[in-house]
């Protein structure tokens, strides 16, 4: 039987038990799946404080066992085994939690979890040591949070929060937040971290190789009560073809003036639609470069108080590189115009292969002051600005080759900052059986701002603009303030109430065409988001709960104002757009067994007003933009296990299964979709990944993703999902050897998407890709 310290303690800070019967074996698939650490975990049948694990590593993990919500941990000790290159990579094994991420380094990796679809990036928080990562200026695949201004190499510890029950986090808390916990040296200390990748990628016209490496490197010390870390880190990568130009199947016989041309392919599309593939265009085959420097310092005031400052840097450019499969009687490429197919009339727009480039400078300042005391009164703050302070985009009006004319868009001054005020009350632990409250007040400022001018140019690549095209700008703020409390009542039961006050407004919100300003009116709306959770510590290893929790997600500055910009396409967005009601529940049992934790959860989120681009089919002509969805209902059921020396001695497990079943209930803009299963969620969702220590020096990790049916359009029509442009089911295996040949020296080998699986999340995820890593510490 475990007791209090054992289950609260991460698995990298447990010493090994000894191994359990095979009957164990039997019945993990019946266990319904992992749970590192669970935050809120009760054990005995008496008040207990916050627990801080010291153990082995090098800085204290705090749990605290009061949030009011499913929490999943990882650390260094599981994720070191895993082929990680990104910070998000080791989120990878977290149950019914999947990271939309098409190629390394990709820069659109969305967080996709139990209702919340990979393209709903503001359902979705991120924080780094209290400070926000996530782009709240948007609400698409365009905003994901900020990974690399985290290197996976200074993680202590990622966990996970399901579902918006905590009175201290906004709703973008709908989907999951993720709190990132980074190490600060006790001594001096230098890393350094290559890596090496190639993938082998083969569809349509496209048969190749394609590489990346990544360096890193990492110093730090603690003189006196003063700490600090600089890392550095390079990313170069060259993904796989992310899209394709295709044109429906002609009927439409050639004419004599037609081109005609070979290298076409074809194939039946998502909706079973014969189509001609004529090239890789769009994003197609992304060139990228990522280089990041982040200095944090910390210093000590007293033994209770600490302040710390961090100032983060990340550089990021890519280009886009296409071409057509399309070449005429002379072999010459064709980009554009009417061609003749096999005997039928295709007509190429002029900026089908038109190809594109960029680059950000992105600056993240972090101040933060808190005291540290065991019980009673604790403070924190934490101020943070993120800056965008130079953003370019270009794109070529034609795929022609050369200096050509195209658009340049400038996004400098936008970004975002955040207050956060908080203070706590920590109770000693009492005599048993007595009831005691652990309080919390908090208050809380963002700030989102953006601002976006488009201008026509001659040269695309590199010239000025010449001509203004277009400009969006707007900003969004919220106010907010909070109180929970947990009350131990009972010995066995606790209860976790608390509301949250939001004031949110929209204003200067502008749209520019034509050199024309149209200014949008300025929107306010303000909420009470009140959540409870109640806990039953039925033994001293099996936990009960009960969670609820309104929760009011307000449109982001992008969705009101900036519109949709798409080459030379222009979408109007919605400035009336009302801010997502979700009312979400979830029961929770976990049990402390067999080495390890088991949980079984059930969990339903009704949303009303779900916020989604989609297509008004009740007014003429059809209108596109971000609308209100009535509403969508998500339900389903997680199991989860997680242990260290499973059946046989050394070897350590997570696993999980989860089914999602999430519906249109109503939609008044576009009927058809009633009824209809939601946009990306897949139906299932299995992860499995083994640890085994060969002894103190060798580890071999093998691990598997599964994901079910879903859909790419709301009307549910994609009826051939496993090619491109639908978004397929998939089995994937992936495999690593990590050795140590010393105790500052590592060695690793492995292989993502083992058996080279071709799967679409619409673009093509990458093919069998093998890696190859060097480690030293001083």
């Amino acid at each position: 039987m475990f007791n209090f310290a054992l289950r609260r303690r991460p698995l990298c800070a447990r010493k090994r038990a000894r191994s359990v019967s095979p009957v164990t074996l039997g019945l993990l698939p019946l266990s319904v799946m992992p749970s590192f650490a669970q935050a809120g975990d009760i054990a005995s049948g008496v008040t207990l404080p916050s627990v801080t694990i010291t153990a082995s590593a090098p800085n204290p993990i705090t749990v605290d066992p009061n949030l009011p919500a499913t929490v999943e941990t990882v650390t260094p000790a599981q994720f070191q085994n895993w082929n990680v290159v990104n910070s998000e990579d080791v989120l990878q094994y977290m149950p019914n939690l999947a990271v939309r991420k098409r190629f390394i380094g990709d820069l659109n990796s969305i967080i996709a979890v139990r209702g919340t679809s990979n393209s709903q990036s503001a359902r979705g928080l991120v924080y780094a040591d209290g400070l926000l990562l996530s782009n709240l200026l948007g609400n698409s695949y365009s905003f994901p949070p900020a990974w690399s201004m985290v290197a996976p190499d200074e993680i202590q510890q990622v966990s996970v929060i399901y579902g918006p029950f905590s009175a201290a986090y906004p709703g973008n808390s709908l989907g999951a937040t993720v709190l990132i916990t980074t190490r600060m040296p006790t001594h001096f200390q230098a890393e350094a971290d290559v890596k090496g990748f190639t993938q082998h990628f083969s569809l349509f016209g496209v048969n190749g190789n394609f590489n990346g490496s990544e360096a890193s490197a990492s110093i730090g010390d603690k003189v006196g009560n003063f700490s600090y870390r600089l890392d550095a880190n390079h990313l170069e990568n060259t993904s796989q073809p992310l899209q394709f130009g295709t044109l429906a199947r002609s009927n439409t016989p050639a004419k004599a003036g037609d081109i005609p041309v070979t290298g076409a392919y074809f194939y039946n599309n998502q909706t079973n639609t014969p189509t001609a593939v004529l090239g890789v265009n769009g994003e197609g085959i992304e060139h990228s470069i990522n280089d990041q420097f982040k200095l944090k310092m910390q210093y000590d005031f007293t033994p209770t108080l600490q302040g710390g400052l961090t100032l983060g840097y990340w550089h990021h450019s890519y280009n886009s590189q296409t071409s057509t499969f399309l070449r005429d009687d002379n072999g010459n490429p064709v980009y554009s115009g009417n061609v003749n197919i096999g005997g039928y009339e295709y007509r190429i727009p002029a900026a089908e292969f038109a190809p594109s480039s960029g680059y950000s400078e992105n600056w993240l300042y972090g101040v933060t002051l808190k005291t540290r005391n065991a019980t009673g009164w604790n403070g924190e703050a934490i101020a943070s600005y993120y800056d965008i302070g130079s953003s370019v985009a270009r794109t070529a009006n034609s795929g022609a080759p050369g200096n050509g004319p195209g658009s340049v868009t400038f996004g400098d001054g936008t970004g975002w900052k955040t207050l956060d005020l908080k203070t706590t009350y920590t109770p000693a632990t009492p005599a048993a059986g007595l009831a005691n409250h652990a309080l919390t007040f908090g208050y809380h400022y963002d700030n989102y701002f953006l601002d976006n001018t488009t201008y026509n140019t001659l040269n695309w690549q590199d010239g000025a603009g010449n001509a203004f095209a277009n400009a969006f700008a707007g900003k969004t703020q919220t106010q907010a303030v909070y109180a929970q409390d947990a009350w131990r009542f009972l010995p066995r039961w606790k209860l976790v109430y608390g509301a949250r006050y939001e004031d949110w407004q929209a204003y200067d919100g502008s749209q520019a065409i034509a050199g024309t300003r149209v200014p949008y009116s300025d929107v306010s709306d303000q909420h009470v988001s009140p959540k409870a959770s109640l806990s039953f510590d039925f033994t001293n290893d099996l936990t009960l709960r009960a969670s609820i929790g309104r929760a009011y997600r307000f449109p982001t500055v992008s969705e009101l104002f900036q519109g949709q910009i798409n080459g030379s396409s222009i979408v109007n967005n919605n400035p009336n757009l009302r801010p997502e009601n979700d009312l979400s529940k979830e029961l929770t049992a976990e049990w402390a067994h067999w080495n390890g934790l088991f949980r079984f959860t059930l969990f339903q989120d009704d949303v009303k007003n779900t916020i989604f681009s989609q297509t008004d089919t009740t007014v003429v002509p059809n209108v596109t933009n971000f609308q209100n969805i009535g509403e969508v209902r998500s339900r389903g059921v997680e199991t989860s296990y997680a242990g260290e020396d499973v059946v046989v001695r050394g070897l350590d497990l997570m696993t999980s299964v989860a089914y999602t079943q999430s519906k249109i209930l109503a939609n008044a803009q576009n009927p058809a979709t009633v009824g209809k299963y939601f946009y990306r969620i897949p139906l299932w969702r299995a992860d499995l990944v083994a640890s085994y220590h060969l002894d103190g020096r060798s580890t071999v990790t093998a691990g598997v993703h599964y994901s079910g049916r879903q859909y790419n359009t709301l009307t549910n029509t994609d009826t051939n999902p496993d090619v491109f442009g639908g978004t397929s089911s998939y089995t994937v295996a992936d495999v690593k050897y990590t050795f140590r040949p010393t105790k500052l020296s590592e060695i690793g080998i492995g292989i993502d998407n083992l058996f080279d699986e071709r799967y679409f999340v619409y673009h093509p995820y990458p093919g069998r890709t093998f890696y190859v890593e060097g480690k030293l510490r001083l």
